[in-house]
Parts: C-alpha cells; sequence; structure tokens
C-alpha cells in the first residue's frame, strides 16, 4: 500500500509547517504539495528524493510505511540505509517495549529493517527503562546462565558500534548467525571484530566481523519466565566466580614481575 499522500501530510504537520511553507522549503508549489496530501497526484522520484532527504527518512519508508501513528521525529537513523523504525508511545507518551515472539525470533533477520514486521509485534511497557529504543529479545539456550531458555532480556538499542563497553552484555543481531545474547568484548582495532563470550564455559568464544553486525543492543534488564532453583543459582555463581579469575588473570597477562 502506498502511504505517501498521508506521511507527507502528516510529516508536515509535525514539523508545525503550512504547505506553502513546506513548498518553499524543498523549492516547489503549495498546489503540487496539495495535490500530494489529497493523493490526487504522486510525487516524480526526483521529488521523491528531496522529500527523503528533507525529512531524513528512507524513501522506502516514506511509500510503504504509515508513519501516522508517530507523534515526533523519534527516528533512530543506522547507516544512510534505513531508520530503526520509530520510538513507540501509548497514550501516555511513554515508551513502548516492542516483543520478538519466541516462536518467531528466526524470522526476526529477515523482518528486524522491515517496518511493517516491526509494527505487528506485541508491545509491553516497563516505566523504570532509562531513556532510549528498547525490544525484548527471547533467549535461547543455556549459554548464559542463570537466564533459562525461554526467558527475555530487555535491551537498549546503540547506534555506535565503537560504544561497546568491555564485558557488558549485548544482544547482536548478525547476518550469517542471527540473533544471539553474550558477553561482549571491543576488539575492533586489533582484528575489526566484536569477541562475543558466553558465561557457561562449556561454550566457547568466537569473534564476529563488525561487518556482519547488522544491530547491537545492551541489556537493561531480564524478565525470567522460570523459576530459579537452588541448584541454579549455585551453579550460576559458580561460573561467575570462574569468569571474574579469568578476567583477573587476564590483566596479569604480559606483566613482569621484578
Amino acid at each position: 500500500m502506498n502511504y505517501i499522500a498521508k506521511n507527507i501530510r502528516h510529516l508536515r504537520s509535525l514539523k508545525g509547517l503550512t504547505q506553502e511553507q513546506l513548498a518553499e522549503e524543498i523549492q516547489t508549489t503549495r498546489s503540487r504539495i496539495g495535490s500530494y496530501e489529497e493523493g490526487r497526484s504522486e510525487p516524480p522520484i526526483q521529488l521523491l528524493v528531496i522529500f527523503s532527504e528533507y525529512f531524513k527518512l528512507p524513501i522506502d519508508i516514506l511509500v510503504k510505511s504509515d508513519l501516522s501513528y508517530a507523534d515526533d521525529f523519534s527516528f533512530i537513523e543506522v547507516g544512510n540505509q534505513r531508520v530503526l523504525f520509530p520510538i513507540a508511545v501509548d497514550e501516555d507518551n511513554e515508551n513502548l517495549i516492542e516483543v520478538i515472539p519466541i516462536k518467531a525470533s528466526a524470522g526476526y533477520l529477515l523482518g528486524y529493517d522491515d517496518p511493517e514486521y516491526i509494527q505487528q509485534l506485541e508491545k509491553i511497557k516497563l516505566p523504570f527503562l532509562p531513556t532510549g529504543k528498547h525490544r525484548a529479545f527471547p533467549i535461547k539456550g543455556d549459554s548464559m546462565l542463570p537466564l533459562k531458555d525461554g526467558s527475555y532480556v530487555v535491551a537498549k538499542f546503540i547506534d555506535d558500534i565503537r560504544e561497546v563497553r568491555n564485558g557488558r552484555t549485548y544482544v547482536v543481531v548478525t547476518a550469517n548467525d542471527g540473533m544471539t545474547y553474550k558477553r561482549v568484548y571491543n576488539q575492533i582495532e586489533e582484528r575489526k571484530a566484536l569477541l562475543l563470550s558466553p558465561d557457561n564455559k562449556e561454550y566457547a568464544s568466537y569473534h564476529v566481523p563488525i561487518s556482519e553486525v547488522l544491530e547491537l543492543w545492551e541489556f537493561t534488564c531480564a524478565i525470567n519466565t522460570q523459576e530459579y532453583d537452588e541448584r541454579d543459582l549455585k551453579i550460576s555463581s559458580i561460573l561467575k566466580m570462574f569468569n571474574d579469575l579469568k578476567v583477573e588473570l587476564e590483566a596479569f597477562t604480559g606483566k613482569v614481575i621484578q
């Protein structure tokens, strides 16, 4: 479906412009703006490019996505090709969190940049979250104990991969391996890659080239869908102890004892 008429009208309204003012901004006529907004004609490709540059939105978003529910310009740009579409809010203007369903998590790699896919996701509200764009991702397996299979990680979108903080946990969406949740270390300068390390040391760490990283989301909180038992917590504590010891030993690597 083509939403260009509705989107031009809505985006102009968000900027607080009249049709005449928008026409002056992009050097066209008010009558042409009126014609586009009323759906009596469609802008040619040259003018679509101008609209795209003016509103800082990709052409496919302008044409194929209904932007009328966005009440501000809370779009996060990702490179020059797309936007993270957009920060959703409820009637009280509080941020909503899109939830990636467990059964459909494999499809996220195909739909992560598709506004229609994102729009149809279920949404929840957690009022204590910091500002920013958040999503809830399902956890599979036991590589990040004590989080169990089926739990959810709520994470904040990071738009610059260089902002990775060593030893923090992230949901990493990659071109080849899909979506994973791991402890991440920045090795961009040395290897042009991120080191992804599971807390459960039965699993090996591995590198992901930054060229394969599609999205990066930093842990904010976890939602557990199963109750912990005493054994789970003991195993987690032991794993954390060994992980902390590993970090301390690595800090001494290369040092010369006088």
